[in-house]
């Protein structure tokens, strides 16, 4: 969740090649969307929430400004 401008959910790429059928990957990888409104929200300052939206499971933290301002760094 970036600021005020609501929840981004994840993508996961389950497309990617394995070396074997019966075999998964050692790293998964998460996508997430964001438009040119979130990606300037985080760029100036905005709260960055991370959760988990499950039946049985609901969490959520605010990101701590470093993670923050290290994943802002990956939008450029």
């Amino acid at each position: 969740e970036v600021g005020a401008l609501g929840r981004v959910f994840a993508h996961a790429d389950e497309d990617l090649p394995r070396t074997e059928a019966d075999k998964t990957s050692a790293v998964h990888f998460l996508r997430f969307e964001l438009d040119s409104a979130m990606c300037a929200a985080l760029k100036g300052g905005a709260a960055l929430k991370l959760g988990v939206d499950h039946a049985q499971y609901l969490h959520e933290v605010e990101a701590p400004a470093a993670v923050r301002a290290s994943l802002t760094a990956d939008l450029d």
